[in-house]
This record gives C-alpha cells, sequence and structure tokens, in this order.
C-alpha cells in the first residue's frame, strides 16, 4: 500500500475517531445537566421498543405509572433510541415553556403531519408563525363566531335526530355515541370551516373518509419508527394507502379554495360547481366559513399566502377542529352518566334557563349555564382532548435546579398536568366545584391547560367551548344519560386525542 492510502486511511480513523469522540462529549455534557431529573428508564433505548409493541391504552397506562413515581417532582426523562424524552408537568416549570415566544417550534414527531398539514398554523414556526397567527386570529372573533353557531345549531338538532333513530333501532339498548357525535363534528367543520355542507351525519363522503384515514395512519406511523422514512414508508401498503387518501383530501380542499376564489371574484355568490358529481353544496347564501375569511383577509395582507399555503390552514382547522370537540362532548356525556347528582344539576340549570321552550339554544342564552361551564371544565380536566404537546428547545430553559439544554425535545402530557394528585386532590373524583371562583382563585394558572397555554394556545379555542356547549344542551334538554362503563372500567387511549379504546355506551331516557 502506498504512503497515500495509508495516509487517507489514518486521516479517516482520525475523523472517524474525533467525531465519537465529540459524540460521547455531547452526551456527556447533556446527561451533566440532566442528571438531577428522574429517569423512569435507562439510557440508550429505555422504552422505546416496548412503546411500539404496546398499545395506545397501555401507553397511557405507563404514563399513568410515571406519575405515581415522580408526581412530587413533576419532571421525568424517558430514554428513545439514544435520546432523552423530557417530560413536564408541573404548573410551576409550565410557566417557564407556554409563555416563551422563542421556545415555540414544535416537536419532531409532528414532521409525519407535515405531508397532510403543511406549513399551516400547526406546523409553522418563528417569522411564519407570527405571520399566520395574527392573520387567522382576526377570523375567530366573536362576531364571527356567532354566525358559525347558526350552523352549530343546525347540525346538533340533526345529531339529536340521529340518536332518536338509533334508539328506535335498537329499543332500550344502550348506544355508542362516539361514532354519532364525530360525524356530527366533522358536519360542523366541514360546512364553518370551507363552506362545503357534506351532510356528513346523514351521506357517506370520500373526503370525510379519507380525512379519518390520514389521521389513523399517521398515529399509526408515530410509534413506527423505521418507517419514519418517507422513501420507506410509501413503499409500504400503509404508506400507499396514506398517499391515496392524502390525494382525495388535498384534491377536494384545492378544488373549494379555487371555487371560492372564482365566487369572491364574480361577487355573485352563485358559482356553481363544474363537476356535477361534486359532494359538495355552496348553495347557502350568507354563510360565512373560515376560508371566506382567510381569503378577505388574506387579500388586505402584504404577504398573502399562496393557494398551498391556504390549503395547508383550511386542512390544518378540519383536523384541529373535529376530533377535539367530538370526543370533549363524548366524555362530558359519559361523565355525567356516572355522575347522576351533578346531571340533575346540570337539568334543573337547563329548566330554569330554556323552561318548557323548544326553540334551539341561541348564544345569549349560553353565559347563564354556569353549573354546564364548570361541567365542561372538570371534563377537560379529567380527559382532555389534545393529550400532548411538544416542543424543540431553541433557548436552554432553567428549572429550578434543572436545566433543559437546547437541541433537544420537551413535551408536556396535559393528562399528568390535570392528574397530578400534588396538586389536584383525588384527581378521579368528578367536582365540577373545582372551578368555583372562591375554588380556583389560588390555583397556578397552568395547572389547567386543556386548550394549552401562553402564545401558542388554541386558536379555536372559544370555536370549540361554543360547539360543546350547543352540542350538550341539544341533546341534555332531551334525554337523561347513564354509562354503561365507569371511569374504572372504560378503556381509553390516546390516538391522535383521548379517544375510547371501545363502544362508549351510554342509555338515553327521555326527560318528560
Amino acid at each position: 500500500m502506498d504512503f497515500i492510502s495509508l495516509a487517507l486511511i489514518f486521516t479517516l480513523c482520525v475523523i472517524v475517531i474525533f467525531r465519537l469522540l465529540l459524540m460521547v462529549h455531547s452526551h456527556y455534557v447533556v446527561q451533566q445537566k440532566l442528571k438531577n431529573i428522574p429517569q423512569v428508564d435507562s439510557f440508550p433505548f429505555g422504552s422505546a421498543y416496548e412503546a411500539m409493541r404496546i398499545s395506545p391504552e397501555e401507553r397511557m397506562k405507563k404514563d399513568f405509572e410515571y406519575l405515581a413515581q415522580t408526581c412530587k417532582e413533576g419532571i421525568y426523562i424517558q430514554w428513545f433510541l439514544g435520546k432523552p424524552c423530557i417530560f413536564v408537568y408541573k404548573p410551576e416549570y409550565l410557566k417557564h415553556i407556554f409563555p416563551s415566544t422563542v421556545n415555540i417550534t414544535k416537536g419532531n414527531r409532528y414532521s409525519l403531519f407535515e405531508p397532510w398539514l403543511g406549513n399551516g398554523l400547526g406546523m409553522s414556526t418563528g417569522k411564519q408563525w407570527f405571520h399566520d397567527r395574527k392573520l387567522i386570529g382576526a377570523t375567530f372573533h366573536f362576531s364571527i363566531l356567532e354566525k358559525f353557531a347558526v350552523v352549530m345549531t343546525e347540525k346538533a338538532q340533526i345529531l339529536t335526530k340521529c340518536l332518536q333513530k338509533k334508539m328506535d333501532e335498537n329499543p332500550g339498548k344502550a348506544i355508542d355515541i362516539f361514532p354519532l357525535v364525530i360525524n356530527a363534528t366533522l358536519d360542523i367543520i366541514c360546512e364553518t370551516a370551507m363552506g362545503m355542507d357534506l351532510r356528513v351525519q346523514e351521506v357517506h363522503s370520500k373526503y370525510v373518509t379519507a380525512v379519518e384515514k390520514v389521521s389513523e395512519l399517521i398515529m399509526t406511523r408515530i410509534f413506527q419508527p423505521w418507517l419514519w422514512m418517507d422513501w420507506i414508508y410509501y413503499l409500504t401498503p400503509a404508506g400507499r394507502q396514506f398517499k391515496s387518501a392524502l390525494k382525495t383530501v388535498h384534491g377536494f380542499a384545492d378544488e373549494v379554495i379555487k371555487k371560492k376564489k372564482l365566487e369572491r371574484r364574480s361577487k355573485t355568490g352563485k358559482t356553481e360547481l363544474e363537476n356535477k358529481d361534486d359532494e359538495s353544496d355552496i348553495g347557502k347564501k350568507n354563510r360565512v366559513a373560515f376560508l371566506d375569511l382567510l381569503l378577505e383577509e388574506n387579500g388586505k395582507d402584504d404577504s398573502p399566502m399562496t393557494d398551498d399555503e391556504l390549503r395547508a390552514q383550511v386542512d390544518t382547522i378540519m383536523f384541529a377542529g373535529h376530533d377535539t370537540t367530538s370526543v370533549a362532548v363524548c366524555w362530558t356525556l359519559f361523565l355525567l352518566g356516572n355522575n347522576l347528582e351533578h346531571q340533575k344539576k346540570v337539568h334543573e340549570e337547563l329548566e330554569e334557563v330554556f323552561g318548557d321552550s323548544e326553540t334551539p339554544a341561541s348564544v345569549k342564552q349560553l353565559p347563564q349555564l354556569k353549573y354546564l361551564d364548570r361541567v365542561i371544565k372538570e371534563t377537560l380536566r379529567i380527559f382532555p382532548s389534545a393529550n400532548f404537546i411538544s416542543r424543540q428547545i431553541i433557548e436552554e430553559i432553567k428549572l429550578d435546579d434543572h436545566i433543559l439544554p437546547k437541541d433537544h425535545e420537551v413535551s408536556v402530557p396535559i393528562l399528568l398536568v390535570h392528574r397530578n394528585p400534588e396538586v389536584w386532590p383525588d384527581p378521579l373524583k368528578f367536582d365540577p366545584d373545582r372551578f368555583l371562583p372562591e375554588n380556583s382563585k389560588d390555583r397556578n394558572p397552568y395547572a389547567y391547560v386543556p386548550f394549552s397555554a401562553g402564545p401558542r394556545n388554541c386558536v379555536g379555542m372559544r370555536f370549540a367551548q361554543l360547539e360543546m356547549k350547543l352540542l350538550l344542551v341539544a341533546i341534555l334538554r332531551k334525554w337523561r344519560v347513564k354509562s354503561v362503563k365507569t371511569i374504572d372500567t372504560i378503556r381509553y387511549g390516546e390516538i391522535v386525542v383521548v379517544r375510547p379504546c371501545e363502544e362508549l355506551l351510554i342509555h338515553f331516557t327521555p326527560k318528560k
């Protein structure tokens, strides 16, 4: 072997050894910074293999085990493929995470949503996020929500008819409410987000089926790291299903945006869809939709969004706007069906506000429902719809004696925040009076964060609260409910949202 070859081999070895030493040193520095934080498993692989194999329900049980081990500290580390996943759920620590305007970049696992949601509000960061947040925030003004409420009320009435039909078909039997409620919230978000009356509760929709399939496939992929690389994933049957479903979702949204733009240019509001087989219906005049508002705000903006960017925002609202609300409504009915004394108070309040009237609830009447407010808050404490929030640490975070190093990920498991016995005594007890003003005044504001907190909180929070109330009022004005399962026996886990892993069976009895 000649001298040049030996020199090249020697240089290569030196580079490899130097890189390895840098990696070891870097890991040592991180370990030193994290040494005071409880670790629920061991370096390097921790419980990664187990997490890949077990069900969402079993993963959630593991989370509760970690809560029991670390509730006094409110922070722990779980190792995943050699990287520390830092979980924080102590309210005093969250005040250093949520209000930050620097550490707003979403964690790595959100990247799997990018093919669907693009660089929409849920995924963007930095200047792009601040720009989009300001633009989209204007479309959730209270006066606009009042117009959205008209759609919500109509769909709530259809839901009660669907419930009645199911009862008539199965007299005396408990009903699985989850599929009925999720169809209602999809019905609402389709019309309020895009202005499309797809009649999801009555008619099968290819678009809605595709949205559900995309969501399901992403959650499965999150726990299969060997499929995180796109070129591998798209060779698998699941990857091909994902591409096919995504094509349907994006194609539909693109068509809607195109038609809405033509409609705006024509100023007639009567633009017809060219495709007669299309599922959409823009025929309802004077209806406001998120997309209409976004196009209006976009027209005033100095740097307007492209069609792809507009689609990303619509897809984000569609994704965030149905699953979260539907599970909140279902869990509220489930908990009321297990706590009849609290349900009685809700019915007394409804009687006081509405009397014998059968007229649907108006937005102006809803603030009178103080007890129902507290019931919803307590439900979202026990069953927060979106459990998992993660941030990429751009600037180092100091939490007492703990230092969270930059370029790592910090996660907030909201379920553990809300069920921490150090903050919430007897956390599984359903007690809406926890949210009476006198019981809330001294509570840390970060002890209850169902819609996240800080600059990156849920932009559609008021929309969701309005929708939950209108759906619940429509149902509870007609029926009393009794749950088949209890909170100790129902199986549930995180599948995008905290949802039941079995049928959510409830008996309905007419109020009169």
